[in-house]
């Protein structure tokens, strides 16, 4: 029961990944300099958890961090 739960709201995020870029790309389509945005499969089954930092004068830089859906 619990993973038929955990695809049904996987489909539900990607869906509405989808629908923000359609949204965008409706809001800014007579915007100078407009381009238009795609969202892939693989944009839809990833999820960043980390974003990338800066190295410090201590510490180097950490890469982002993803986890999967699918």
């Amino acid at each position: 029961m619990v993973r038929s739960m955990y695809a049904a709201v996987a489909g539900l995020r990607a869906h509405q990944s989808k629908m923000d870029v359609i949204g965008n790309n409706i809001a800014n389509v007579n915007t100078y300099g407009y381009k238009s945005a795609r969202a892939t499969f693989q944009d839809s089954i990833y999820q960043t958890t980390r974003g990338a930092s800066d190295a410090t004068a201590t510490y180097g830089g950490m890469n982002p961090s993803q986890v999967g859906y699918g």
